[in-house]
């Protein structure tokens, strides 16, 4: 198929790992980027009109729609994919010539910040709304929606994979993501318990008070190879949940074995089918839980790799590439 891809196409976004996903399974993909739309520049003045007038600069919308219309009459797409193109002009987006439309949500598609009033008005005339969260489902069908699809999230092997470490020092512990309120309690603990033994990597962490006093090393966001470098060096890496997004898995959920790296992560269902406790990744269901699988790592470290080891090989034999989500939507387009 001709695909006509619409989504941020900055290195280490899931747009562009999707985009090079489909691709990988054999399609003609015209990538337009929307990060100017979605993802203003700090302080450019998009940014400031975002932040005073609640709503993307109309003007750089326009231009992006231009680039999206002029790539459409020369590539003559047999799919226009948005994902996450809720800032977009939804009718313009819809009116653009091909015989699909398909829209993308990596997050919770009920949550009002990963929508735009806009988007809700058109989403029923969409062809296909592919979503990350199983709950979308019945939800999507509800309010109006032609055709939902669930797919799980993804790793990228072009970035996530194991490498080498680019430092000498090991933390015990390690977090890569963002702060989020119902984080940073946990994360704080931990760092004083861990103090210099842990690694917080991630945007928001800087501004935590708390963090600068525990000892643990706090750093800025990482994306693309430099997630699996940041990975290489920690013994338990965390994967915590968006209760925002009602998550039951996330993309770390697949990035972290992918990169090698020990999966310590909260209890879900879905994290329980990907994985198996205690042979190919380490669960919890509260601090109490985390804490002492944090404390049986440390004490056995050769018997910790080779758990990451297992979950490794569980993930990337089991089809979770974003190609094989790709196929996974396309068999739904034409099945």
């Amino acid at each position: 198929m001709k695909i006509l891809y619409v989504g941020d196409d900055w290195i280490g976004s899931n747009a562009r790992s999707l985009a090079d996903g489909f691709r990988s399974a054999g399609h003609d993909v015209l990538a337009v980027d929307s990060t100017a739309v979605s993802l203003p520049r700090r302080l450019s003045p998009p940014w400031v009109y975002s932040k005073v007038k609640h709503r993307r600069a109309p003007w750089v919308i326009e231009q992006t729609h231009r680039t999206i219309e002029q790539a459409a009459n020369s590539f003559r797409p047999d799919v226009v994919f948005g994902f996450k193109s809720v800032y977009l002009d939804q009718a313009r987006l819809l009116e653009v010539q091909a015989p699909l439309h398909v829209h993308y949500s990596p997050d919770d598609a009920s949550n009002p910040y990963n929508t735009s009033p806009e988007y809700l008005e058109h989403e029923s005339a969409w062809d296909l709304i592919v979503t990350t969260k199983r709950h979308n489902v019945p939800e999507l069908l509800a309010r109006g929606a032609r055709k939902a699809l669930f797919v799980h999230s993804a790793y990228d092997p072009a970035w996530h994979r194991p490498t080498a470490k680019r430092r000498a020092t090991n933390f015990d512990v390690g977090f890569i993501g963002a702060c989020r309120p119902d984080r940073r309690g946990l994360i704080v603990d931990l760092a004083r318990t861990h103090g210099s033994k842990m690694l917080v990597q991630g945007p928001g962490w800087r501004r935590v008070p708390e963090l600068r006093t525990s000892g643990a090393h706090v750093a800025g966001a990482v994306y693309g190879e430099d997630f699996s470098v940041a990975v290489a060096a920690v013994t338990s890496n965390l994967v915590l949940l968006n209760s925002d997004n009602r998550d039951t898995h996330t993309c770390r959920t697949f990035e972290v074995p992918a990169a090698g790296g020990l999966f310590v992560g909260e209890r879900t269902d879905e994290h329980s089918a990907l994985l198996v406790d205690e042979k190919e990744a380490l669960l919890f269901s509260d601090p109490a839980e985390l804490a002492e699988r944090l404390d049986w790592c440390r004490a056995h470290p050769s018997e910790a790799a080779t758990i990451a080891e297992r979950g490794f090989q569980r993930i990337v034999d089991g089809h979770h590439t974003y190609a094989d989500r790709a196929k996974e939507i396309i068999d739904e387009l034409v099945g």
